[in-house]
């Protein structure tokens, strides 16, 4: 990627903060692998590092062009891919799942209790494609996420993901997937609550039976290829290994463990459930791109994605009376949960830096669970993503470190 930082006024001198912060704090004392980082101004390129190991077992460096797993990273791209349905008048947004799926009309909502004693009463209305894109549904992640390193919620509702074989795994379909959420009681009472989900899924589901194509070619077709988004996939293909990132975990003594070794990945197979809430592996450069199409208000290089009023509509807060994710918030697995912080149609926002305690307000944003992490500002003009792979997300303040340098970057 080229650099052109003279025409994003931001300081150049104050900018390489970043690699001295990223080295000094994280890749020298051994936090992390290795890191990509890029910051974009005016649709100018103002910064590009890669820093420090792509994969420490084969002694190979961060390449420019190495592909990460982006996991829920993903959920933006499908939640754009679900309101350009939209635009073509397919769906409103307070219609229910249902329309599209029979099966959802019969979901109860739990009240009490687990197992054979668990009680459970009729929804006040059905779940809605509003609630999907906003995990306002009564959805969970079942025990999901568990497996990536979260803690165990202790749900009720939990244990019956598990008995009824909700999973996103090899193996299962989409449509199969749909089938047996259906059988799932809500957490809670549509819109009442927000809950960190399986909601992302589902709207790669609706996204695939509105279409009518298989959702991974319908990313390929509506948003990969006009963005020029040549690396970003489900898999890895063979000829691209070579750049596949290792992933991290971090153990209990702190030590950075090999959690994928990019070389025997089930990345490098096609998978059969094509998970819109975190199944892709992308570029920062790839990235980027989506990053600046939403920033453009929905298109890039000549290639319109989405219009401006619906990219609007999807960074505004649509949790119910304006509240914040304090407000809203059962447990989670989100760095997002705390005060000033809003939701909207796939993102994440920032609604009062002040109480938030950060910079930025009015910027959207969203992460992955290997610590993946990307915002767009519009009233700056501003986009920015770090990849790196580290497992879980969260043991790292990457994104408030970044914006404190970034933001006091900015001169003009």
């Amino acid at each position: 990627m080229e650099l052109a930082p003279k025409n994003t006024g931001l300081s150049t001198a104050r900018l390489e903060r970043i690699t001295d912060h990223l080295e000094r704090n994280y890749i020298a004392p051994g936090k992390i692998a290795g890191c990509q980082v890029a910051v974009s101004r005016r649709g100018h390129l103002a910064y590009f590092r890669s820093l420090g190991a792509m994969d420490r077992e084969r002694g190979k460096a961060m390449a420019d062009d190495a592909i990460f797993r982006i996991y829920s990273m993903t959920k933006p791209i499908t939640s754009v891919a679900l309101m350009s349905l939209y635009e073509r008048g397919y769906f409103q947004l307070n219609d229910p799942v249902s329309r599209f799926f029979p099966s959802w009309r019969d979901h109860r909502v739990w009240v009490s209790g687990r197992g054979e004693s668990m009680v459970t009463e009729d929804p006040v209305r059905r779940l809605s494609m509003r609630d999907m894109l906003c995990h306002t549904g009564g959805l969970t992640y079942g025990a999901a996420l568990v497996a990536l390193g979260a803690p165990d919620t202790g749900l009720a509702v939990d244990q019956v993901y598990a008995d009824v074989g909700v999973r996103r795994g090899r193996g299962e379909t989409l449509t199969e997937f749909m089938d047996k959420l259906a059988k799932v009681p809500l957490l809670y009472q549509p819109g009442e609550r927000w809950m960190y989900s399986l909601s992302t899924d589902v709207c790669g589901a609706l996204v695939e039976k509105i279409s009518g194509q298989r959702f991974d070619k319908y990313l390929k077709e509506t948003i990969f290829d006009p963005l020029g988004m040549k690396d970003t996939s489900f898999m890895v293909a063979p000829d691209k290994v070579d750049r596949f990132c290792a992933n991290y975990r971090r153990a209990e003594d702190k030590s950075l463990r090999l959690l994928d070794d990019p070389r025997r990945s089930d990345y490098l197979a096609e998978p059969t459930f094509f998970s819109g809430g975190g199944g892709l592996t992308s570029t920062t450069e790839d990235y980027l791109r989506f990053c600046e199409m939403l920033r453009r208000g929905g298109e890039f290089e000549g290639a319109r994605i989405l219009g401006p009023r619906t990219i609007e509509l999807m960074h505004r807060n649509h949790l119910k009376d304006g509240r914040d994710l304090t407000q809203m918030a059962i447990g989670g697995f989100s760095e997002t949960a705390n005060e000033g912080v809003g939701f909207g149609l796939g993102f994440a926002m920032t609604l009062d830096s002040v109480t938030n305690g950060s910079l930025g307000e009015g910027d959207y944003y969203w992460g992955g669970a290997a610590s993946t992490i990307f915002w767009v500002d519009p009233r700056e003009d501003l986009t920015v993503v770090f990849m790196t792979q580290l497992m879980p997300s969260g043991a790292f303040n990457f994104r408030g470190q970044l914006k404190s340098i970034i933001y006091s970057s900015i001169v003009d």
